[in-house]
């Protein structure tokens, strides 16, 4: 039988239970007679500290707190796929079936439903000796999605016999020579890493499709980026991009504390979105952990863990995964709460003098693996956190801590999103430790002039920012002509390559190969207008306007377009130091071949917007 104590104190979501001598620290407990989930989170004695996950008003001293004997674990198997779950693992759709939209505290759902029916392909046969992580067999999961259902880690032994075909996700597959019966689904505790066989050199990149990033500022996969931002600035849309185009196979999103209208609108666009590789629904290959501004603080602190459990499961079957965690300034703000109530010595502004150790922990569960069993795999989890620095100070503790552990920074700037630019990255800021090996692999797969073009880009992009303060104060007119035409390239690099819409299907994600070309075409010109300007042509002179719409049209041109967009790309260029009517005819002719691709004229760029985005202009800087 469980024992069982007594309730003696309940502040907020603490409370303190005597007579639970030897219980373990990270217990679960049931407390109260609603058997509200709970959490051990300090032990003296025979007294035991918990953190409630649910609501504990109407709780009463003296009521009942039962031992559950294990730690926070999660079920996972068939049917984590288009999942939305609170953050102690509760589906909130079968949650809504069983107590209406309102959660009744003490109400207990299994992750993974009993009943569930699935195909269930062997890998192994009779006979076979299978070890930790060893392939058993396959489940095809929400359409095509393969899951793989592996030997749980620390288990092994002798195939006695092996089930095929239609079963419930609670029936034994697999049954070892000692008796032991292996299911499709595994449990394991949240706040524990799963084991791997050792970690992998991070050698490829994490394509985002987002041109400032992946030029710029790039991720190796099974890295970790911190992305802070103030309100605003566009946090949730560009994860919301990652998610759709990050070559990813499985995602997933962490709402962790934000509130509920944002993750209302999180879930109706998840649910809408088409994955841009497999054309089905996005939701096939993504699971959402919710856990609101308005649900209980302690399990907002655990629904990170929780989402970071599920990425180590789809990566120890070899697939590459997305974590998207919005935000851990909210996670933080758990900690700092529940030390509060432990009355912990508090650090810089009132965080636990932990937050630092904490933050690195849930970093060190990212990477590139390899994985246990057999057949050999590699599998990966990257980790982008969004931060929300109150002010949108990035000198504050939490910012700080992801920063300390994080390989890149992409920091959002509310100037940049006011002027209409996304992603608003700011490109002062923000930094990668892994753009050097990163361009090494650009240069061998997309061009072998990648890392030189992006050296230039940068340092064309800090010398604008020195030139914008003079011109500011002078004037552009009263500069000299060179520095008139950097300021005009820098434009270019600022609006082609650095920014991009949301909205346009053509524009909304951008291969390597599209984003090399736009900031080659750009450095092409600055470097063809320098010669102009050398050989006496001055800046007004300069046939700028026709570059940077044959750009206009490379960038919103479809992709079968963009060899023709790039060829007139190329004759606007080598006309740049040309006033003649003649050169921008002919540019012209070749814009025309081709509908879709907008002519050079003297009224500009003619796209018409879709009428289905009617905020398309407005993400244009």
């Amino acid at each position: 039988m469980k024992s069982a104590g007594i309730l003696t104190r309940v502040v907020g979501s603490l409370g303190e239970a005597k007579g639970l001598r030897g219980i373990a620290l990270n217990e679960l407990v049931r407390v109260g007679n609603r058997h509200l989930l709970g959490e051990v989170l300090r032990v003296t004695e025979d007294v035991a500290t918990l953190q409630i996950f649910e609501d504990t008003a109407g709780l009463r001293v003296g009521e009942p707190v039962i031992r559950e004997g294990l730690p926070l674990t999660i079920e996972l198997g068939p049917g984590l796929l288009g999942s939305v779950i609170d953050g102690i693992g509760r589906p909130l759709g079968r949650l809504a079936d069983l107590t209406g939209h309102f959660i009744q505290a003490g109400t207990t759902v299994p992750t993974i439903e009993p009943t569930r029916s699935v195909h269930f392909t062997a890998s192994c046969t009779a006979g076979d000796r299978v070890e930790s992580g060893d392939l058993l067999g396959t489940i095809a999961d929400r359409g095509s999605f393969v899951l793989k259902v592996l030997m749980p880690p620390g288990k092994s032994g002798l195939v006695r016999s092996i089930q095929e075909g239609g079963i419930s996700v609670a029936d034994a597959v697999v049954v070892l020579d000692s008796g032991e019966q292996i299911t499709v689904t595994q449990r394991w505790p949240v706040r524990r890493s799963r084991p791997v066989v050792a970690r992998a050199e991070a050698t490829r990149p994490f394509l985002t499709g987002q041109r400032v990033l992946d030029f710029l500022f790039p991720v190796a996969e099974g890295g970790t980026v911190a992305m802070p931002g103030g309100f605003g600035t566009g946090k949730t849309v560009l994860e919301q991009a990652l998610a759709k185009y990050g070559e990813a196979d499985v995602v997933v999103y962490i709402g962790c504390g934000e509130r509920g209208n944002e993750m209302a609108d999180v879930l109706h666009d998840f649910s809408t979105l088409t994955d841009a590789q497999s054309g089905r629904p996005l939701m096939d290959r993504t699971v959402l952990v919710v856990n609101t501004s308005n649900m209980p603080v302690a399990a907002r602190e655990s629904s990170v863990y929780v989402g970071l459990t599920i990425a180590e499961y789809f990566r120890d079957m070899g697939y590459r995964v997305a974590v998207m965690a919005d935000s851990l300034s909210r996670w933080a703000e758990a900690l700092r709460e529940v030390g509060s109530r432990l009355q912990e010595m508090p650090g810089e502004e009132g965080y636990p003098t932990s937050l630092a150790s904490r933050t690195a922990k849930l970093h060190e569960r990212a990477g590139r693996v390899r994985c246990l069993g057999r057949p050999a795999r590699e599998g990966s989890v990257t980790l982008i956190s969004a931060v929300s620095p109150p002010g949108g100070d990035f000198s504050e503790p939490v910012t700080q801590a992801c920063l300390n552990v994080s390989g890149a920074l992409w920091a959002l700037d509310p100037t940049l999103a006011h002027q209409r630019q996304f992603p608003a990255v700011d490109w002062e800021a923000s930094y990668s430790l892994y753009a050097d090996a990163m361009a090494r692999v650009f240069d061998a797969s997309v061009d072998p002039r990648w890392s030189a073009t992006r050296a230039r880009a940068i340092d064309l992009l800090q010398r604008d920012g020195e030139l914008r303060e003079v011109a500011s104060i002078v004037g552009p007119e009263a500069l000299e002509d060179k520095d008139r035409l950097l300021l005009a390239a820098a434009a270019m690099l600022r609006e082609f390559v650095l920014g991009q819409s949301a909205f346009d299907p053509n524009d909304a994600f951008s291969s390597p190969a599209k984003t090399f070309a736009l900031a080659n075409a750009a450095m092409r010109a600055f470097d063809a207008g320098n010669a102009a300007l050398t050989r006496g042509v001055t800046f007004a002179e300069l046939s700028i306007d026709a570059v940077r719409r044959a750009l206009a049209s490379l960038r919103d041109g479809p992709a079968e377009g963009t060899d023709l967009a790039c060829r007139c790309v190329d004759e606007a260029i080598s006309v740049m130091a040309s006033d003649s009517a003649s050169a921008v005819a002919d540019v012209n002719a070749r814009l025309q071949r081709r509908p879709e691709l907008t002519p050079v004229d003297e009224a500009g760029p003619q796209t018409s917007p879709d009428p289905a985005t009617p905020n398309e202009s407005e993400s244009r800087p």
